[in-house]
């Protein structure tokens, strides 16, 4: 059998974590790219990438380019670099990419227009993988599920030929834009369930604002014409989840420093500022784009006004109380 040639673009933290878990098949052929040489030096020669992984090895069948036309042999390729950069990097390795090639996204964002990172790929074939999972988990070989956003011939050829004996779970949507969207939603509703985390320690606390938020997700599809039914998969109540209820989250904790009144910039000129953030712009400029929503949104218009109107966090709890 002809082995899968997958590529990441990106060797950070998850792209490693994914890539060491799709070498577990051995019938893929897996790959990082990186501009550091000195990574993938330490990945080809030492089957390490101590820059993310310090302590760790890695599968030894995984290799490491810094050649942009390496991506031109490319079966699959996992885009896994901050949001910002996906257009440009895209652009620099378009005339490499086959027309046969599916292009799976990674990484999480929306640009500053509101648009989503799949719409910045010029491919033929796109795709997307989210859900509930902590790079560490994917690494230390824990099962982790994900949500397959894209066309179904894509997504079961996709669990056929690569997915076998890696413990990588998936569920399906062809509703790419809700997948996309759930997971730029869940951090702002993990910083809304850590706020009050913080102030009352309380799991009644954290599922009440938990409950509200799932509602919320789905009024956002609703309003942007998605399936609304997506909210039950991996990458809705799964990934909210997981987000909004664990410690390991960066947006939960920094949503837990704020109820214990730390005070944290939110001008997005520190490198500390989580995604959770900026989502809370786009959508409050969304929901203002209509009349009358705020009933519909509470959570993001108390949150709006606790971060970038000096609301106190009681005025905040009420408005989420309500």
């Amino acid at each position: 059998m002809e082995k899968n040639t997958i590529m990441f673009a990106g060797s950070g933290v998850f792209a490693t974590a994914v890539a060491e878990r799709l070498s577990w098949n051995k019938n893929n052929r897996v790959s990082l790219y990186s501009r550091d040489k000195n990574v993938i030096d330490d990945i080809n020669m030492n089957h390490q990438n101590k820059k993310y992984y310090p302590t760790r090895f890695i599968n030894k069948s995984i290799t490491g380019f810094t050649d942009l036309t390496e991506f031109k042999k490319a079966d699959y390729i996992f885009i896994a670099i901050p949001s910002k950069a996906v257009l440009p990097f895209f652009q620099s390795i378009a005339s490499y990419v086959r027309e046969d090639c599916l292009v799976i996204n990674l990484a999480k964002g929306m640009n500053a227009d509101g648009s989503f990172v799949t719409s910045q790929i010029p491919a033929q074939r796109v795709a997307s993988l989210k859900g509930p999972t902590f790079a560490v988990e994917v690494m230390n070989g824990f099962p982790s599920a994900l949500t397959f956003g894209g066309r179904r011939k894509d997504y079961i050829n996709f669990k056929k030929n690569v997915l076998p004996n890696t413990l990588l779970l998936l569920d399906y949507s062809d509703d790419i834009k809700a997948v996309e969207l759930l997971s730029v939603l869940k951090n702002m509703y993990a910083i809304a369930i850590g706020l009050v985390s913080g102030r009352f320690n309380s799991p009644n606390v954290d599922f009440l604002i938990y409950t509200k938020a799932v509602k919320e997700m789905r009024s956002f599809l609703k309003l942007y014409g998605y399936d609304e039914n997506v909210i039950y998969k991996y990458c809705g109540v799964g990934d909210l989840g997981l987000t909004g209820l664990n410690d390991l989250s960066r947006n939960r904790t920094m949503g837990l420093m704020l109820g214990k009144g730390f005070k944290i910039d939110t001008t997005q000129t520190s490198s500390t500022v989580v995604e959770g953030f900026r989502t809370v712009k786009l959508m409050m400029a969304q929901t203002n784009k209509e009349q009358n929503l705020e009933r519909y949104f509470p959570i993001v218009h108390a949150l709006y006004a606790f971060l970038y109107e000096g609301c106190t966090i009681m005025e905040y709890e009420s408005m989420v109380f309500n």
